[in-house]
């Protein structure tokens, strides 16, 4: 019957799911024992119509009638017992499944590599967290509770059915073929499409995420009807799986449920009919049909289980596949405390896995220790790329890295990115309080004098000071209750209490008014003080104190030198700054 349902990929995906189940063995252990007794006492009751009618009600037998309340009150007690145990423990068990799955999930996923980001939308990843999840969850420990009651309620009923007339009882074998062929059928279906609804509920949630993150554009540009059109559109192609489960669903019901219910008609037309053919009393009649009517719902919730677990295994292919993505490469073997910060580039090329183009091509430079090296050119010339490469986002190039010279794939990653302070045009802020985005990754050992210190050779604390709770007042998602210029020196404030050696400035002022520009200018020139510093440079007069200046176009360096050396070459450099000065004029 379950032949399809157990194949080798469902059996791994199975077991894989019910190792998390190992961490709750005592309530599942607890959850499993009371469904036993509970789908036995359901069983057993039903059996007891036979003593019933036969004794009670033909015989009148006054024992068994006087001791028959008794019975049926303990019978009732003892299920409403083990009910009450199997649902809180099977409960406690998968609730405790998810909790590992999620934290799994997302202490998996701050280890994988940057590609992994740049594949996979923000909604399909939180898709993984939040619906997959619980639809593994429901596979692996929630549908247990009701195989478990409707495999056992199905067995007893039979044992009933048998030990009352085995003759009449083997008519019921007729509906097992219906059931297998129903079973197969929906299997099929049902996986392929919960896989292809799972997928298409990280694009509705990819949709919600990005129209509740640009809510000022889309209102800016008047985009509501077009995103609500699209969240319209995907929604809809949502509904439409949904109904196309629940009709296989339902067919994967009725087949069964009508097969077994022919049998049974059957069965009552021969039992009533061929009296001499087949003896059986008026209680073992009764207990008969009972069993049999009783046995179609757990026929019925054999074929719901199917489809849970379908669900369940389509969600565990998806988590499991992320789960299975190889993590960050970290096969350094060198463990460092503070470098000097000399940097170098050695012939270095790079392609990203997911084009052709070529990013970066035969990069060399060398940075000594404490110098502010800048790397300018129009977008998309491969500058940022340099930086991440630096700090091992992305491997996959040719050539050599080196800082201190050793080289930076046979140091240990965690050693590695210790050396570098980020200041990016992009602020990331968490949704705490000042003080942890200033101290993030040092809670344990910054103290408040040191944030106040980072704060105020920021120049931020200022603000900080106008603040309802100065350090602890929360900052809100991403810093939203911050301007922009705000968020710029909390991070330049995070970078000045980690001092590292080498600070990478991305940007850093680029989307800036004048005034704040020049307060964050102000709190970088604290900042680069005795240390070595890569500046990504939209705005080129932001870098002319810089000691070198890289010029990058289509990935390769096209000029180097000093300011003044590179604007007496007439060239790239001097053609784009007299560029920019001619717009900074017309302003």
């Amino acid at each position: 019957m379950f032949q399809k349902i157990l194949n080798s990929k469902t059996v791994n995906l199975y077991t894989r799911a019910l190792k998390y189940v190992r961490h709750y063995w005592l309530s599942f252990v607890i959850a499993m024992l009371s469904n036993v007794i509970y789908s036995s006492l359901d069983v057993y009751f039903v059996y007891l119509l036979k003593p019933i009618l036969d004794k009670g009600f033909i015989d009148r037998n006054l024992q068994f009638i006087s001791f028959l309340p008794f019975l049926i009150l303990g019978i009732f007690i003892l299920r409403s017992t083990t009910g009450f145990s199997a649902s809180y423990f099977m409960a406690r068990a998968s609730r405790g499944i998810v909790m590992l799955f999620r934290q799994n999930i997302f202490s998996h996923l701050l280890r994988l590599p940057a590609t992994y980001y740049d594949n996979h939308s923000s909604g399909y990843i939180l898709s993984g967290i939040l619906y997959n999840v619980e639809q593994v969850a429901s596979a692996g420990a929630d549908t247990l509770t009701d195989f478990i009651q409707s495999f056992c309620m199905i067995v007893g009923y039979l044992v009933v059915m048998f030990s009352v007339s085995w003759k009449l009882s083997l008519l019921f074998l007729i509906a097992i073929p219906v059931i297998a062929v129903s079973v197969r059928w929906s299997n099929k279906r049902l996986r392929r499409i919960n896989l292809s609804l799972q997928k298409q509920m990280g694009g509705v949630t990819s949709i919600a995420e990005e129209a509740v993150g640009g809510y000022k554009v889309i209102r800016a540009f008047g985009g509501q009807e077009y995103e609500t059109n699209k969240f319209n559109r995907a929604t809809e192609k949502n509904r439409s799986r949904e109904l196309k489960i629940i009709v296989v669903k339902s067919l994967g019901v009725v087949f069964p449920q009508l097969a077994a219910a022919l049998v049974l008609v059957l069965i009552i037309y021969l039992a009533t009919t061929h009296k001499a053919l087949i003896a059986i009393s008026a209680g073992g009649f009764a207990a008969l049909v009972a069993a049999m009517v009783a046995l179609l719902k757990p026929l019925k919730n054999f074929t719901k289980i199917n489809a849970t677990i379908q669900r369940g295994l389509a969600g565990a292919e998806n988590v499991f596949a992320l789960l299975d993505e190889k993590g960050e490469k970290d096969a350094g073997t060198l463990n460092i405390e503070a470098v000097k910060g000399a940097v170098k580039f050695k012939d270095v090329s790079f392609t990203y896995s997911n084009t052709k183009r070529v990013i970066l091509k035969d990069i060399d430079f060398d940075i000594k220790p404490g110098q502010v090296a800048a790397l300018v050119g129009h977008s998309g010339g491969g500058k940022t790329t340099v930086v991440n490469l630096l700090q091992r986002f992305y491997d996959g190039y040719s050539g050599k890295i080196y800082v201190d010279d050793m080289e930076i794939s046979k140091i240990v990653l965690a050693d590695l990115r210790q050396q570098f302070a980020l200041v990016s045009q992009h602020v990331v802020l968490f949704n705490d309080t000042v003080a942890h985005n200033i101290a993030y990754g040092r809670f344990s050992n910054a103290s408040e004098d040191e944030i106040i210190t980072a704060a105020k050779a920021a120049n931020a604390w200022e603000f900080i000071e106008q603040m309802p709770e100065r350090l602890n007042t929360l900052v809100g998602e991403n810093g939203v209750l911050l301007s922009g210029g705000q968020r710029q020196r909390i991070a330049i404030a995070r970078a000045i209490l980690k001092n590292a050696p080498i600070l990478v400035l991305d940007e850093a002022t680029s989307a800036l008014d004048t005034e704040s520009e020049r307060q964050i200018q102000a709190a970088l020139e604290e900042l680069i003080k005795n240390r070595t510093t890569l500046v990504v440079a939209h705005r080129l007069s932001t870098i002319e104190n810089a000691d070198i200046i890289l010029v990058l176009e289509k990935g390769r360096i096209v000029e180097r030198g000093s300011h003044q050396e590179l604007l007496a070459r007439k060239g790239y450099y001097s053609r784009l700054y007299g560029m920019q000065f001619r717009e900074n004029q017309i302003k």
